[in-house]
């Protein structure tokens, strides 16, 4: 005949059984879980990209305010903003529409 557990051990081999499914699911699924870490891994890298992109324009915007700067003037980038702002265009030549 085989034998029983007593209440006192399937009490403890439940919640033993229970402590570790709950235990797995947070680590699956809790705040600091397997999933959450991967989406912040996810985040980080599309704010890198964003941080990259703007220190790229920052980088360009700094070289245009260079070369538009009192020590060093670019006849050529004044010319071209000059035309693109205030609509200015030489005697010699024609505009097409």
């Amino acid at each position: 005949m085989p034998q029983r557990l007593s209440i006192g051990a399937t009490v403890f081999l439940v919640l033993t059984v229970l402590l570790g499914l709950y235990f797995s699911y947070a680590a699956v699924q809790g705040p600091s879980g397997i999933l959450r870490r991967i989406q912040i891994e996810a985040e980080t890298a599309e704010l890198a990209a964003q941080r990259d992109a703007l220190r790229d324009q920052v980088a360009q915007m700094q070289n245009l305010t260079r070369r538009l700067s009192d020590d060093y003037l670019d006849l050529d980038l004044l010319d071209e903003r000059a035309r693109e702002v205030l609509g200015l265009l030489r005697a010699d030549e024609v505009l097409l529409r």
